[in-house]
């Protein structure tokens, strides 16, 4: 049975959530010299990457037909693209520098910033313009297109 088969499409990307804010908190807590340091970044930078995509594919774009959803949708996709920005500016820096940690930091913060406006806001908003049932196979997009992503991003790495 699928991870999130009774879900709604909030549900599911919780899930994401919680495993970006772990990761975060793994990445802040490695030790410069370690060796899980650069493991824990790639896995962060995946999870990201296939969380964005999957959630701009599978929720935003939906919400885009919604005017009262238009200007968080976009906000959000912004948001994404910082951290992929920011993300980015880190492979380019050594693992152990103290910029490359400000850097990880910033990062992070804004990841818990971002995760903290879409679900105390966002989802609000969006829940009140999406029907149950969109939500249910809203989540079911989601997890396929997410799962596909992450191996994909798995693999590049």
């Amino acid at each position: 049975m699928s991870r999130i088969a009774r879900m709604n499409i909030f549900e599911a990307l919780r899930v994401s959530h919680e495993t970006q804010r772990a990761l975060s908190a793994r990445l802040l807590a490695s030790e410069a010299e370690g060796p899980e340091r650069q493991q824990i970044f790639l896995d962060l930078k995946a999870e990201l990457l296939a969380h964005e995509t999957a959630e701009e594919r599978c929720l935003y774009v939906p919400l885009f037909e919604h005017d009262v959803t238009v200007d968080a949708s976009r906000h959000a996709i912004a948001e994404h693209h910082e951290m992929d920005e920011m993300v980015e500016d880190l492979e380019e820096l050594v693992g152990d520098s103290v910029q490359w940690m400000a850097g990880a930091r910033k990062l992070c913060a804004k990841v818990e910033h971002h995760l903290t406006e879409e679900e105390n806001k966002f989802f609000q908003q969006a829940g009140k313009v999406l029907t149950e049932a969109q939500k249910l196979a809203l989540a079911k997009e989601y997890e396929a297109e997410f799962l596909t992503l992450r191996v994909k991003e798995t693999k590049l790495a």
